[in-house]
């Protein structure tokens, strides 16, 4: 049969559509089942992106995902699949190939709070997705930081380890342990994945507890263990991240693929840093991210038997290279590369893709409105503006260890040799913001730098933690930067003298004048030779005697007002202007006499949009680990994280880098700045360090940084929960303790049939008598599941979960004579199996199913009342 007339009917309209891969068929997996998958199978995942600010460009992404046991005919239907899906979708899609376990960041990023990994193949997968499950009993084990992932394991404390997360599931009561090791963010965002799972299964009617410190959770730990058996020994040591550095994803190779006769020939082009020009339209290449990923690069004019190919010949590389078998593979076409694929060369340009892609049309800038900043914020974060600069200003220079004011006539006038803070304050909405610039010269010290960094410190202790913080590196200026002193930036070579006052300027100086406007003008010294001079600049050459304002032929009107601006810093009237090629004498004699020097017009820039990057940060073995969220929001931000905004390069401005640091970061926001230079220095496409860094705090976020955000509610932090607050509020109304108890003791003990190392019963669930009374046991449970009442030494030995006494000493039995630890309003409890059958007449399951006063007639008949 011709899958090709099987293929489902697309939705374009819908973010998200799966499908379970079945025979020759594609089976629709309801919205509920979203995120649920079985190990067994295989299944296609089409995303298509909705927003116009999509984080991948507005391409569709194809996903095939491989369970870990899936047979190969399962595999070999679902490529053929989504082969042919790709086909029909056209080149405007990009193709994953997924393995379980090791997803890439942009599937993680369809699932919140997490994906969850089953146990079973395609007929566990559909009744899933058709019933509601409390009759169950599995344990899961919760990994992950900003993606997380809950797989199913088996009932039994060996799995366990004191890093991770581990969910026991009993239908209506769900318990979350958390391991020693575990930090808090892991355990408020498994949280919320119980929390999903119950909502989303269960219909919010399950019960949750959280066991943070089993000395506080005895009553917890007896249903655990009644479940998994007695834990005999110390729990298993924290499990290794398997997370790749940066340092390992910067290591780049590019391949090119083709065909001669009957052979395959993969030849090796280049290493990072790569160039877009290796990309020929009419071939194929394979591009290496350091044996983490594989990337198919397809051009446009390339065959369709190539495009039909390119899967098979990323893993028959992945096979020859020896990388792991569930190494992501990403197939992207010319024209349709996604933000990452880009990222990985030197430079990317649009223009050489609009060449190829005529139909395109070219992003052009318009006039932009300073005034719009506040209201805007998407137009603040294009333009790198907070504002158009016009608020207070305060600045102060590091001299001798030690913050030390700058004269407000000084303003402007910068050092190479020192490091320079500029506070600068602003309103916005009726609110009071900082922005602190942390300015640093080439020539400065490193003792300059770290007494730069411990007065940022303070300053922000004065501030009550409102600054945001920018560090800024000499030629480097961001716009807002160059506004704040509207245009009039002059940097001087050597060290500032006393209230920051520049150096003398009697002897021969150059300085470069670059800039059309007030937020992109800076002037440079640089050496007083004619070599320094080009033909699409403006210089400003001070002598002895008169000071010239050069204007090279290349030059236009913006660029000579500006420079006539910049010039009024400097004292003296006796100014002359020079145009290029009508110089005096004198003017070459000052620069040491006539020298080659750069003819060429200066290009236009090229403006387009390039998509920003998200990651959040963490450190493994002393190396930075980045987790990139794809179609990012501002819920992407937890209170607990670290993470990296990249905004990329843009031809027509600088590129910024920001650090966002949540409020319960702790410790590792220390390392923030540290990390985002790590960031720079391992890219692939080898970024300048100079790249500004600007370190952010809840709460306190400014609009070049919120504006990259769809929506931005200033108001969301007010409300946000800390992790105690989540554990109360998971509980359900009123922090239903008493309910959850009687739920537990609704659970019958009966042997394991399978899987009891241990050597104990477990707890085999089952629905509870819907009209029982909540109060009945009454156990008094604490939010954590502690009982303050009883001393639990080993609730393995305890007869009262053991299930095998006697019927003697438990028949017509007055409260004094029975056994220690025995409820006496559940005597029957503690039958064996075979007692209780032959007792009452049938199972424990079948009796505890009966209406209470039924249970209460049967017990009062047969002595157990």
């Amino acid at each position: 049969m011709d899958i090709n007339q099987d293929l489902p009917a697309i939705d374009s309209h819908r973010a998200l559509q799966i499908w379970i891969t079945e025979n020759l068929k594609m089976l629709p997996l309801p919205e509920r089942a979203h995120g649920n998958f079985f190990e067994e199978c295989c299944y296609v995942v089409l995303h298509v992106p909705q927003s116009p600010k999509a984080t991948q460009g507005g391409f569709s992404d194809l996903h095939y995902w491989i369970g870990k046991d899936a047979s190969a005919e399962a595999r070999e239907a679902a490529v053929s699949f989504v082969q042919c899906l790709q086909e029909d979708l056209g080149d405007q899609t990009v193709l994953h190939r997924e393995s379980q376990g090791h997803e890439s960041d942009c599937f993680h990023s369809y699932f919140h709070p997490g994906v969850i990994y089953r146990k079973g193949g395609r007929d566990s997968a559909l009744k899933f997705a058709e019933t509601n499950m409390y009759n169950v009993q599995r344990l899961l084990h919760i990994r992950g930081r900003k993606h997380v992932s809950a797989t199913e394991v088996a009932l039994s404390w060996n799995s366990f380890n004191k890093g991770d997360i581990f969910l026991l599931d009993l239908g209506k009561v769900m318990i979350q342990w958390n391991g020693p090791k575990a930090s808090i963010s892991e355990k408020a965002r498994a949280l919320t994945l119980t929390c999903n799972l119950r909502d989303r299964e269960r219909g919010g009617r399950a019960q949750i507890a959280v066991v943070d410190a089993e000395n506080e959770a005895t009553n917890l730990l007896r249903i655990m263990e009644a479940v998994l058996g007695c834990r005999s020994g110390s729990l298993c040591p924290s499990v290794p991240s398997n997370s790749v550095s940066q340092l390992q994803k910067a290591n780049v190779r590019l391949y090119h693929v083709c065909e001669k006769g009957t052979d395959l020939v993969v030849q090796e082009l280049a290493t990072r840093p790569l160039t877009q020009d290796l990309l020929q339209e009419d071939g194929c290449y394979l591009l290496d991210q350091g044996g983490f990923k594989i990337y198919m690069w397809q051009g446009r004019k390339s065959s369709p038997q190539e495009k039909k190919a390119a899967l098979s010949r990323a893993v028959g590389f992945i096979q020859a290279k020896g990388y792991p078998n569930y190494t992501n593979v990403e197939v992207v076409n010319d024209g349709a590369e996604s933000t990452a694929f880009q990222q990985l060369f030197w430079s990317w340009s649009k223009e050489l893709d609009r060449k190829k892609h005529p139909e395109k049309s070219k992003l052009v800038q318009g006039n932009l409105e300073v005034g719009k900043l506040h209201t805007q914020p998407e137009l603040a974060a294009q333009l790198r503006m907070v504002d158009d600069g016009s608020g207070k200003v305060e600045v102060w220079y590091i001299q001798d260890l030690q913050r030390q004011p700058v004269h407000p006539k000084y303003y402007g006038q910068l050092c190479s040799g020192n490091c320079y803070l500029v506070l600068y304050t602003y309103q916005k909405l009726g609110c009071v913001q900082y922005l602190l610039y942390l300015w640093q010269g080439h020539q400065s010290t490193v003792e300059d730098t770290k007494a730069l960094n411990c007065s940022a410190e303070e300053l922000d202790l004065m501030h009550q933690g409102a600054l945001a913080q920018g560090h800024v590196t000499m030629g480097s200026e961001p716009p807002h930067f160059l506004a704040i002193f509207q245009g009039r930036l002059v940097v001087f070579q050597g060290n500032a003298g006393n209230k920051g006052e520049r150096p003398p300027v009697s002897d021969t100086r150059l300085f470069h004048v670059q800039g059309t406007e007030s937020h992109n003008t800076r002037t440079m010294e640089v050496p007083a030779r004619a070599s320094s001079l080009t033909s699409g600049d403006v210089f400003f050459l001070i002598t002895s005697h008169v000071c010239y304002l050069w204007f090279g032929k290349g030059c236009h009107g913006d660029q000579r007002e500006m420079a006539r601006t910049v010039v009024s810093v400097f004292p003296g009237n006796n100014k002359e202007t020079v145009l290029e090629g009508q110089e005096p004498l004198y003017f070459w004699e000052a620069l040491g006499g006539r020298a080659p020097y750069p003819s060429n017009k200066r290009l236009p820039e090229e403006v387009w949009s390039i998509q920003p990057r998200l990651f959040e940060c963490s450190s493994h073995a002393g190396c930075l680990v980045l987790t990139e969220v794809l179609f990012f929001g501002q819920e992407d931000l937890d209170k607990y994280d670290i993470m990296l905004l990249d905004t990329c390069q843009e031809a027509s401005s600088v590129a910024q880098i920001f650090l966002w640091l949540g409020e319960a970061a702790g410790e590792w926001k220390k390392e923030a700045v540290a990390w985002g230079l790590e960031y720079l220095r391992t890219h692939p496409a080898e970024r300048s360090l100079a790249t500004p860094i600007f370190v952010v705090k809840q709460g306190h976020e400014p609009a070049t940084f919120t504006g990259w955000f769809v929506t931005w509610d200033p108001y969301k932090w007010m409300n946000s929960q800390s992790y105690e607050e989540m554990v109360g509020n998971s509980l359900g109304p009123g922090s239903a303790i008493s309910e959850m108890t009687a739920e537990v003791h609704n659970f019958q003990l009966t042997p394991r049939l399978s899987d009891n190392k241990a050597g104990h019963p477990a707890l085999q669930a089952f629905k509870g008598s819907q009209d029982s009374p909540e109060n009945e046991l009454g156990l008094d449970l604490r939010v954590d599941g502690a009982n303050p009442s009883m001393n639990h030494t080993s609730s393995c030995s305890d007869s009262m979960v053991n299930g095998s006494l006697p019927r003697e000493r438990l028949m017509h039995q007055a409260l004094e004579d029975l056994p220690p630890g025995v409820d006496p309003a559940r005597k029957e409890f503690y039958l064996s199996d075979s007692d209780f059958q032959d007792i009452f007449g049938k199972s424990k399951e079948e009796f505890y199913s009966m209406a209470k006063w039924k249970q209460q007639q049967a017990k009062k008949k047969l002595g157990f009342f």
